[in-house]
């Protein structure tokens, strides 16, 4: 009888070992998720991911290849955050949109860049030549900035990052300049002569920045790449979490190895 005892006493000291020692599940509450464009930022997450799983906290990343349902999603809180923009953007879309939206942290910086499948360099671009633009507002101005630093045009005011084609001074080739969505470029670059193409849609068409741009921002860009929240969840212990893992070691590392400056770290 009295072995017997023992043995219970051992197989209940077992158990309670056991359950003390197991990882409850993750709930809904330590879910954060993630609204990204795939590349750099779905990525960058991946490495992220490991760190915040340490610290109990789920990420969930869902990819998109648009720039509006992203924002619009973290407004209407079927996504938590999201990190795929600049805070250019994010100003005008909060503007525009009457959404309140706000940035935590700056990660990283995606030089713009003037890209061709027909000529090798700037100079060889003819009179008349068709360049395609993205169309938001931000990434507009930003390309004409780029234009006015190539040498190609000049704006009325040379520092407005919102300046629109109502805004150039002076375009001595009569460049064409069409205004078409971000995400549409890549697919455009063989039917114009130039396009100026955000870096996360350039990997994906396959291209390289450092190698294939024409023309590219330097590493003083303003452009920096955010992590965005509402101004309800911006002080969430989750999305703090995932602020301060982006912008770690681990992650600037993976970027300056990853990328060879095609994408800079901001921190």
């Amino acid at each position: 009888m009295i072995a017997r005892r023992a043995l219970l006493i051992a197989a209940a000291s077992t158990l309670l070992l056991a359950a003390c020692n197991r990882q409850p599940p993750q709930s809904a509450a330590d879910t954060l998720t993630v609204g990204a464009t795939a590349i750099p930022h779905a990525e960058i997450l991946e490495v992220v991911r490991p760190i915040l799983e340490k610290e109990g906290v789920k990420l969930q990343v869902k990819v998109f290849n648009d720039y509006v349902q992203p924002n619009m999603q973290v407004e209407q809180k079927q996504l938590d955050v999201n990190y795929f923009q600049t805070k250019p953007y994010f100003e005008e879309f909060n503007k525009a949109r009457n959404t309140h939206l706000v940035t935590v942290v700056g990660v990283h910086i995606e030089p713009l860049g003037a890209y061709s499948r027909k000529y090798k360099s700037l100079a060889e671009l003819p009179d008349g030549a068709a360049v395609a633009i993205p169309n938001e507002a931000s990434s507009n101005g930003r390309a004409l900035l780029l234009l006015q630093k190539a040498g190609l045009i000049t704006l009325k005011d040379p520092t407005n990052a919102l300046s629109t084609l109502k805004d150039v001074a002076t375009n001595p080739k009569n460049l064409k300049i069409r205004e078409l969505e971000a995400a549409t470029l890549p697919r455009v670059l063989g039917e114009v002569d130039l396009a100026l193409i955000n870096t996360n849609y350039v990997f994906d068409a396959g291209l390289n920045p450092t190698r294939d741009a024409l023309a590219i921002e330097d590493k003083q860009s303003p452009y920096v790449n955010f992590l965005v929240a509402r101004e309800d969840n911006q002080n969430d212990p989750r999305v703090q979490k995932l602020a301060k893992a982006l912008t770690g070691p681990e992650v600037k590392a993976f970027i300056e190895k990853t990328y060879n400056g095609a994408v800079v770290p901001a921190f």
